[in-house]
C-alpha cells in the first residue's frame, strides 16, 4: 500500500498557498490611492510626498529584488516566501501607528516583503509545477489583480462609511495575511533537491544579455502605467466630479475588467512560439484607451478605462509568463526574476513621483495622459523585442 503524500507535497495545498500569497501582493499599495487625499490632510503631505508614497514602496522592490534571489538560494524559496509575507504584515501593522516617517517606514517594510514573494513565486512554480506554468502563472497574476481591485474599491468606503478613517482602512487587510501566512505553514517543510545537471552548467550572467534587458523595460514600462495610474486617476476623476469613493470604484471595476485579460494571457502566450502579436495588440488597446481620457464625457472615460483595465490585467501576468519562457534553467530564471523586477521597478517608481512633482507645477492633469501614452509606445517597442522566441 503506497504512503499517503505528506501534505507539504499536496498540489492542490501548494496551489492554494500560493493563490493566498498572491492576494496579499497588491493591496498593501492599491489601497492607498483612493486614500491620498486623506493622509495627505491629516499629515500635511505636499502632492509629492502623497506621490512618494506609492512610489517609496517601488523602490524598495527594485532594490530589494537583487538580493531575493540570494535569500531564496540561502534559506530556500518555500522558507523565503514566509519571510516575506510576515515582513509584509508587519509593515502593515507598523504604518498605521505614527506619523508620516512612521508610515514611510511600515511602507517600505511591505514593499520588501511583497518583492521576495514577487521574485521567488515564479522560479518555485518553474520548479515544484513545471507543467502547470501557464495556468498556475494566470491563476496567481489573476488572484493578485482581483485583490488589488478589490482593495482599491473597498479602502475609500472602509475608511468613510465604516468610520475607520484612513489607518483603519489600511490595517484591515492584516486578516488576510494572517490567512496566507497559516496556509503556507506546510511548505516549510519542503526542501529543494539539489540538480547536479543544473549546478553543471555555468551561471548566466543576465545582465549581460540583450533579451533580458528588454523583458526587464517591458516590466518596467508596464508597471510605471499600472502603479501611475492606481495612485493618480482617482484624484484625476475626483477633479472631473467624483466622491473619493466613486473614484475608487472606478479603479476597482477598471481592475476588475483586467481579470479578464490576466487570466488568459498567459495560457494563450504558452500556446504561440513568440509573444509579439499579443503584445502589439494590448499596446494599442492602451493608446485608444488612454486618448478617451482627453474628453471631458464620463462615459467615454469609462470605456476607455475599462479597455486599458483590460490591457493592465493581461500586461502584467504576461511579463511574469515572460521570465519562465525566456529562460532555460531554475536559477536562471530566479536570476532574471530578480532583474527583472529591479530594474523595472526602478523605472515604475519614477511614474507616480514625477507626475505628482508636475502636478504640483503645472496643475494640468493632461500631463497623466501624456505620460500614458508614451509608456504605451514604448510598451510596444520593447515587448516586440521581448516577445521574440529566444532563450539565455
Amino acid at each position: 500500500m503506497l504512503a499517503e503524500k505528506p501534505l507539504y507535497q499536496k498540489n492542490w495545498l501548494l496551489f492554494l498557498g500560493i493563490l493566498f500569497i498572491s492576494f496579499n501582493l497588491r493591496p498593501s499599495i492599491t489601497a492607498v490611492g483612493p486614500l491620498i487625499p486623506m493622509i495627505r490632510e491629516d499629515l500635511g503631505l505636499s502632492n509629492g510626498w502623497a506621490g512618494f508614497l506609492t512610489t517609496f514602496p517601488l523602490l524598495t522592490f527594485a532594490t530589494f529584488s537583487l538580493f531575493s534571489a540570494r535569500i531564496g538560494k540561502a534559506m530556500g524559496n518555500s522558507q523565503a516566501l514566509m519571510l516575506g509575507m510576515a515582513l509584509i504584515l508587519l509593515g502593515t501593522l507598523v504604518r498605521v501607528l505614527g506619523g508620516s516617517l512612521v508610515l514611510f517606514l511600515g511602507t517600505g517594510l511591505t514593499g520588501i516583503g511583497i518583492v521576495i514573494c514577487n521574485v521567488l513565486l515564479i522560479p518555485l512554480i518553474k520548479n515544484r509545477m513545471p507543467s502547470k506554468i501557464g495556468i498556475v502563472t494566470a491563476s496567481y497574476t489573476t488572484g493578485m489583480t482581483f485583490l488589488a481591485a478589490v482593495a482599491s474599491g473597498i479602502s475609500a468606503p472602509l475608511a468613510i462609511d465604516l468610520n475607520l478613517g484612513w489607518r483603519g482602512s489600511l490595517v484591515s487587510w492584516a486578516g488576510l495575511l494572517v490567512l496566507g501566512i497559516i496556509l503556507w505553514i506546510p511548505q516549510l517543510k519542503f526542501r529543494a533537491a539539489v540538480n547536479h545537471a543544473e549546478n553543471s552548467v555555468a551561471k548566466v550572467n543576465v545582465w549581460k544579455s540583450r533579451l533580458a534587458w528588454n523583458v526587464s523595460m517591458f516590466m518596467g514600462v508596464q508597471s510605471l502605467l499600472f502603479f501611475t495610474l492606481v495612485a493618480w486617476l482617482p484624484d484625476m476623476m475626483i477633479s472631473r466630479g467624483l466622491s473619493a469613493t466613486e473614484a475608487g470604484v472606478l479603479v476597482s471595476v477598471m481592475q476588475i475588467i483586467g481579470l479578464i485579460g490576466s487570466f488568459l494571457a498567459p495560457i494563450i502566450a504558452v500556446r504561440f512560439k513568440d509573444q509579439v502579436g499579443l503584445i502589439n495588440v494590448l499596446g494599442f488597446m492602451y493608446i485608444i484607451g488612454f486618448c478617451s481620457l482627453f474628453f471631458d464625457e464620463l462615459w467615454v472615460n469609462y470605456v476607455g478605462l475599462a479597455i486599458v483595465g483590460l490591457g493592465l490585467g493581461s500586461s502584467v501576468s504576461l511579463a511574469y509568463t515572460l521570465i519562465g519562457l525566456r529562460t532555460k534553467m531554475e536559477k536562471t530564471t530566479a536570476s532574471l526574476s530578480g532583474m527583472v523586477q529591479s530594474t523595472g521597478y526602478y523605472l515604475a517608481a519614477l511614474g507616480p513621483l514625477l507626475f505628482g512633482i508636475a502636478f504640483d507645477l503645472f496643475q494640468n492633469w493632461n500631463f497623466l495622459i501624456y505620460l500614458t501614452l508614451t509608456c504605451s509606445v514604448l510598451f510596444i517597442y520593447f515587448g516586440t523585442k521581448a516577445g521574440k522566441s529566444a532563450q539565455i
